[in-house]
């Protein structure tokens, strides 16, 4: 049977591109959205609770003023399906397409997006200025359309992508729970784990990818009951390694996953690939078809479907003035202690603290402006502000990435905190314990609702770096958690081993 051909003009594939990148940033999937609610009424851990909480009002916030739900805006990840009976109206490669588009979304005058692109990857890494390019994966299928499936894909979470050649007779659900816990936070759980199985290693990459573009349905799968081998492989999984207590944030609690997607290929008889990779909070994809009519339409979610909250911040936090802070002073603090910053800090990431080591080790003066002398650093690349805003979202990135520069900081520049997401490895925890200093955690994915406690912004060093650049930040109730307390108290391990513990007696409750 045969079909129409359909022509596809490359001006709608750009605008569906840019429509579509413009969407995700700002709106949350509403099955995202609902999964979360429902975890959050059944979470027991009162800080995953407050995590799960500022998401959710963040999420909603960003509704409501269409700026990004995480400063990190992603890198654009697509999947075409092409009927192979499609025409097109164009003079641009598919990727040229597509990069025109992300080109759009991401310097939107009414929402600017980060661009977080560096080329090359190694050395210099200079940052391309406008997020191209993207990844673009293509299919050719039988039929007269354009199926398009787009995600902007956040570094932290992407960075825990993880891979394996098992055995033929190993166990898959023995190797994810093995793997799970050493991703840590930094993918900013609760989310979704997608995990390829079989074909060669590059398939079960991209099956584990494909499959974190599905919407989450683990609640109806409960429902339902598993018709299939993968169905009772994603029950059990969700069961178990829920049952590790990482929770929200790693901060130890009931839901760590709202679900997990699995997609399987045949492979060969003495291979066993397996792919993990984990989504973040901040879950961004769409899916959209075109068909010749004109670019795609987009219809926004409806605000009734975020859950009301009765969220304030300032209950059960202690206000911290951060100018003239000492380190007797932070020493008071208590490992899961709720604070409400204000006053000035510094912004630092890795391109920072790079060039702060360097300078460190030639015995050269640190920039004008640049004295952390009983000061805190807060790793964090702000979105670019629009209109009246003083920056735009301004949300932490994974602390973990400056552990090696932790030690020479704090002993050397007079540092005492640091603010970031997730957890410490072992070395930066012992020298925040030798050197008497704290780590506090912000919640990763509610980068909108943190910005709005940055009263001011001012440009202090490495202008080059772009979001990287060093600038002080003058802060108003911003807040954070004491993850780690001056004496190498850090509640990424004692929180989740309290939770596992208790887990562990918590009957389970079939749906």
């Amino acid at each position: 049977m045969t079909t129409a051909a359909s022509t596809i003009r490359q001006q709608d594939l750009i605008q569906s591109v840019a429509d579509a990148l413009q969407y995700i940033s700002y709106y949350h999937p509403p099955d995202y959205i609902r999964a979360l609610a429902r975890a959050y009424a059944a979470e027991e851990s009162p800080a995953a609770k407050d995590a799960m909480a500022q998401i959710l009002v963040n999420s909603r916030m960003c509704a409501e003023g269409h700026r990004p739900i995480c400063q990190d805006t992603g890198m654009v990840v697509a999947f075409f399906k092409v009927g192979m009976d499609v025409r097109w109206d164009a003079d641009m490669s598919l990727q040229q397409m597509v990069d025109a588009g992300v080109r759009r979304a991401y310097t939107h005058p009414d929402n600017v997006l980060r661009a977080s692109m560096v080329d090359p990857p190694m050395g210099a890494r200079q940052n391309t200025g406008d997020n191209t390019p993207a990844i673009v994966h293509v299919e050719l299928v039988p039929g007269h359309t354009l199926d398009v499936r787009i995600a902007a894909k956040g570094g932290g979470s992407e960075n825990k992508a993880r891979f394996a050649v098992l055995n033929p007779s190993d166990s898959i659900q023995d190797w994810v729970l093995k793997t799970v816990p050493t991703l840590g936070a930094g993918w900013c759980p609760p989310g979704m784990l997608g995990i390829g199985i079989g074909g060669s290693a590059e398939k079960a990459m991209l099956l584990a990818k494909e499959a974190l573009m599905e919407d989450i349905d683990l609640h109806e799968l409960k429902a339902r009951g598993p018709a299939d081998a993968i169905d009772e492989l994603r029950l059990a999984l969700y069961e178990q390694v829920n049952a590790l207590g990482i929770g929200a944030q790693g901060l130890g609690g009931l839901t760590t996953v709202l679900d997990v997607k699995i997609k399987a290929f045949p492979t060969h008889a003495a291979s066993l690939p397996v792919a993990i990779i984990p989504n973040c909070a901040a879950t961004r994809h769409i899916h959209f078809t075109l068909d010749g009519s004109g670019p795609a339409v987009l219809t926004p979610p409806k605000l009734a479907d975020w859950p009301a909250l009765d969220y304030d911040p300032t209950v059960g936090a202690r206000r911290i003035r951060l100018n003239g802070l000492t380190r007797e002073d932070i020493a008071a603090w208590q490992p899961g202690e709720r604070l409400l910053l204000s006053g000035k800090l510094l912004t630092g990431r890795d391109a920072a603290h790079k060039r702060i080591k360097d300078l460190l080790d030639r015995g050269a003066p640190l920039p004008e402006g640049v004295d952390l002398t009983n000061r805190f650093i807060y790793y964090v690349g702000p979105v670019d502000p629009v209109r009246d805003e003083v920056v735009g979202p301004a949300g932490p990135t994974t602390a973990t990435r400056m552990d090696k520069f932790t030690d020479q900081l704090l002993g050397q520049t007079g540092l005492i905190g640091m603010i970031g997401k997730a957890e410490r490895g072992p070395a930066a925890v012992a020298a925040i314990k030798r050197h008497g200093a704290v780590y506090l955690m912000a919640v990763g994915g509610a980068a909108y609702l943190v910005a709005k406690a940055i009263k001011a912004s001012r440009l202090v060093a490495f202008e080059d770096l772009g979001m990287e650049a060093i600038r002080e930040l003058d802060i108003e109730d911003m807040p954070v958690t004491v993850a780690v307390d001056s004496r190498g108290s850090s509640v990424h391990e004692t929180g989740p081993a309290e939770w596992r513990s208790r887990i562990g007696k918590i009957p389970v409750v079939v749906a």
